[in-house]
């Protein structure tokens, strides 16, 4: 189909520099969790962006010092000719489909606190970055930075710049932004100095703009020089010659690099997940840019619609379409949208699993988009699967797990036949969309059947509940069961281990709500599984006008969710809603009119008042279906997949699916592994 013209704006050429964007597609530095441990992975991973289209493609945070030390968090580095050779390999893949390279050099100061390096960290005034969780908490403190520490950050940023044109980037970025060393120098929070760096406005920019001179006079003016900027802090305090210090700031550096990129300060509010925040959200903070430069301009806000995109270029809010989260979702949007292919975009959901992979130090994942981070180990293309399918294969189950099994058997030429016991196909998603906030995550199941409707090999049965006679009177060659998993009204101890189930009037679970019990009130919800379920359900049930009680074994409502950044919305949200949070408590008993509650670690006893317990703890997978046409002798190949295997998130299910319908047929495939290189690899190869 031919592109709508509506969206040609978006496929027009940038200036950015000496260098041109071929379209106002540009994935902006994000974390991977592919650092220079694994070149080939993030090779792939950024390359496949490419592929798809983005103009511009940019690896993550970059260290340029040992000082700049962020484990266990995963970093990049640009320190030696290894790290060279390692970025070498992503901007040829990025360079194969015409796309530029960009690479966020970098400097933590006092947010990197150099738990591998034990260098002192680096700040302003010696003003610590004091974390709220403990994975970023440290004792270590940093050193006031004197005139020979300011002389050394220039230096290495421009030998790290040198380094970087050696590896093949065009866009080379000074990373004043998230809390990181340059940021510290622009806040007056952080910076105190009494120097030239400290004091006004204009003084606290000039080492920013010390260091975009830096980088372009270290690479002679043939590369791009951006400046990437939090602007939420800044937006917010007032200046005498401005209307904001942001204004101010800008106001200053408006003809310094050859690109603004602007976020927020924040990693809940610049990567905040759709549970709380709508499409395009930081255009109240950004939209003064293009009234301040005419440099072109980079921004975020988890874009997914072209007409959203499209909007943003006319208003003159931006130049450039940022991509992080949706680049991930869907590596082909440009592509897409390039020919008029919309409704087969990928859409980013913003449910943050992408950013919780940085948080546990990992490759990304992503609940869309299960080939994220597998390009190269396992070779998986999230557009292509090689068409090797033949025979008919059931799918029993129509939830996630069982749509992305369905629509991969399909694309490898399998004749596909879905079975769903219920009205409808989406399975837990049904319920869970319309829990507050979620409606977003309908994407998961949207996506899979809009695409799985228009494939001729695929055929849909809603409301065909099937046992093991009827499995094997269909005759399919291959069977995959993707039945999900149950909630249990399992209480669990001191330990956080579940224990056994709860016997008491009017004790319920997720399954019992989605079937349509109404609560009676006052609800207390007792949430061990700590992730997103437990404090929707008690925002939809405080919604009807409920007492809710909500407690927790963790040491904040969620606790696992901070690591999608959803923690501070559900905080909000709970307080909102006048829901009571109890936090560090486990259930001891419940007779039907109290509940009996103690303290973690003290074992303190304490009693509420509750008619109803909604319990959300503790999951079963397995499928009796399964095991009964295992017992039995059969000649069809047999998988389990989903949370019908292992219960986990959306992701989890999606991935395990994905994976089972790769292998059906063929047995399980060995990975390739990865590895860095190393100063030997280097002198051979100049040998």
């Amino acid at each position: 189909m031919p592109r709508n013209p509506r969206y040609d704006v978006l496929f027009e050429p940038v200036r950015i520099g000496p260098k041109v964007a071929k379209n106002r597609f540009f994935q902006v530095p994000h974390a991977s969790g592919m650092t220079n441990a694994a070149p080939h992975v993030r090779a792939a991973f950024r390359g496949m962006k490419a592929e798809g289209g983005w103009g511009v493609v940019c690896t993550g945070a970059c260290s340029v010092d040992p000082s700049s030390d962020d484990s266990p968090f995963p970093f990049a580095t640009m320190w030696d000719e290894t790290d060279v050779r390692s970025h070498a390999v992503m901007t040829e893949a990025v360079h194969a489909h015409g796309a530029l390279a960009g690479v966020e050099l970098w400097h933590g100061g006092a947010a990197a606190v150099n738990r591998t390096s034990r260098v002192a960290p680096l700040s302003p005034s010696g003003v610590p970055w004091m974390a709220t969780h403990v994975g970023f908490m440290s004792a270590q403190r940093p050193k006031v930075m004197d005139a020979a520490d300011i002389r050394d950050l220039i230096r290495w940023h421009a030998e790290a710049a040198v380094m970087a044109e050696r590896a093949g980037f065009d866009i080379l970025y000074v990373y004043a932004g998230m809390g990181y060393l340059p940021y510290q120098f622009l806040l007056s929070d952080y910076n105190k100095r009494t120097d030239a760096y400290g004091g006004s406005v204009a003084n606290r920019v000039r080492l920013v703009a010390e260091l975009i001179d830096a980088v372009r006079e270290a690479t002679h003016g043939r590369c791009a020089v951006a400046l990437r900027m939090s602007m939420q802090e800044l937006r917010a305090r007032p200046s005498d010659v401005a209307e904001s210090e942001a204004h101010e700031v800008v106001g200053l550096l408006k003809d310094a690099p050859d690109l603004f990129d602007v976020k927020m300060d924040y990693s809940a509010y610049d990567c905040s997940p759709s549970r709380f925040t709508a499409e395009g959200s930081h255009e109240p903070v950004i939209s003064f840019m293009k009234e301040v430069t005419d440099k072109p301009v980079v921004g975020v806000g988890r874009f997914t619609s072209p007409d959203t995109m499209a909007g943003m270029v006319r208003r003159g809010v931006l130049d450039l379409i940022g991509g992080a989260r949706p680049s991930i979702a869907d590596p082909f949007l440009p592509a897409k949208i390039d020919a008029g292919r919309e409704e087969d975009i990928r859409e980013c959901i913003g449910c943050n699993i992408c950013i919780s992979s940085w948080h546990d130090g990992v490759w990304v994942r992503c609940t869309q988009n299960p080939t994220a981070g597998e390009e190269w180990r396992r070779g998986w293309h999230p557009e292509v699967v090689t068409r090797d399918g033949k025979g008919q294969v059931l799918v029993v189950g129509g939830g996630p797990a069982g749509l992305e099994a369905a629509l991969t058997l399909a694309r490898r030429g399998h004749d596909v036949a879905l079975a769903e016991a219920g009205r409808e196909f989406g399975g837990r998603l049904l319920y869970e969309t319309a829990l507050p906030g979620l409606r977003q995550w309908g994407r998961v199941a949207d996506y899979r059947l809009g695409q799985l409707r228009k494939m001729p090999n695929v055929s849909l049965f809603a409301e065909s509940l099937l046992d093991a006679d009827a499995v094997r009177e269909f005759g399919a060659a291959e069977v995959v069961i993707a039945t999900g998993a149950l909630w249990l009204p399992n209480l669990c101890g001191a330990n956080e281990l579940p224990t056994g189930p709860l016997d008491a009037p009017r004790v319920y679970t997720p399954d019992d709500l989605a079937a349509g019990v109404v609560p009676e009130g006052p609800v207390a919800v007792f949430d061990f599984d700590n992730y997103y379920l437990g404090s929707a359900v008690a925002e939809s049930i405080a919604a009807t006008g409920a007492e809710v009680t909500y407690i927790t074994t963790g040491g904040a409502a969620g606790a696992w969710s901070f690591m999608t950044n959803e923690q501070p919305g559900i905080h909000a949200a709970l307080h909102a809603r006048g829901i009571a949070l109890r936090t560090l408590e486990i259930v001891t008993g419940f007779d039907g009119e109290t509940l009996e509650l103690a303290q973690i670690f003290s074992g303190a006893a304490a009693r509420i008042a509750a008619r109803s317990l909604v319990i959300v703890g503790q999951r079963a997978g397995g499928s009796a279906l399964y095991e009964d046409l295992a017992a039995a002798p059969h000649d069809f190949g047999l998988h389990l997949t989903g949370d019908a295997l292992a219960p986990g998130a959306i992701a989890h299910a999606v991935y395990q699916a994905h994976r089972t319908a790769r292998e059906v047929g063929k047995g399980r495939a060995v990975p390739r592994r990865d590895a860095p290189f190393a100063m030997r690899d280097i002198a051979r190869a100049a040998e």
